[in-house]
């Protein structure tokens, strides 16, 4: 979902860009929570509890307290700003599930990937999905209970990120922490679009 800015007809009155936006990350990382707790809407939520036969496929080591799971989506939506909405599709964690990321990849401007310290080898697959489809994205470490036991600049090195990468330290239970991450990819974005008409010009010029 993305869109332009334009004018009501009757009003006058301009109707707010539309951005979509991907929170992605390893299973049980928060996404789910995320959502949810920046979202002005009642999020929509595909999430299934977790059945013995699951058991064998998902791999629950430092998550042993889950007992649901996304399944399909989150979604949600947060207004920036009068010219500013911004759509919230949270992707499904468990490997089994990744052959959905193409499909909500499509029209997405920028990604949130969810990092838990405790397990942050399980974000490598959507560093390297973001990455090799050129989609800017930042990385978002949740403190699980307020915690963050190592600084933004060893979560860059542990997960290879280059130095234009932002990694910001979050908690996923808290509104104003997630839309402080949220603006954080905006204004990503707006460098990233930037730089890109900066290019552009020079081509055009030399």
């Amino acid at each position: 979902m993305t869109g332009s800015e334009t004018s009501g007809p009757v009003t006058g009155r301009s109707t707010p860009a539309a951005v979509k936006i991907l929170v992605a990350g390893g299973f049980g990382v928060g996404k789910t929570t995320l959502v949810g707790s920046v979202s002005e809407i009642a999020p929509l939520r595909t999430e299934e509890q977790l059945s013995t036969v699951s058991l064998d496929v998902d791999d629950l080591t430092g998550v042993e307290e889950k007992t649901a799971t996304t399944v399909a989506l989150d979604f949600g939506r947060i207004t920036v700003s009068d010219e500013l909405v911004l759509y919230l599709f949270g992707t499904p964690g468990q490997q089994r599930f990744w052959f959905m990321w193409n499909d909500l990849a499509l029209g997405a401007l920028g990604a949130v990937v969810l990092v838990d310290v405790r397990r942050p080898q399980f974000s490598f697959a959507a560093v390297d999905f973001f990455e090799h489809r050129g989609i800017p994205f930042v990385v978002a470490v949740n403190g699980f209970h307020g915690e963050h036991p190592y600084p933004a600049q060893a979560i860059r090195e542990s997960l290879a990120l280059s130095e234009n990468v932002p990694v910001l330290l979050c908690d996923a239970r808290e509104r104003g922490s997630c839309r402080d991450v949220l603006i954080a990819l905006i204004d990503r974005l707006i460098g990233t679009a930037r730089a890109q008409l900066a290019e552009a010009d020079t081509v055009r010029g030399g």
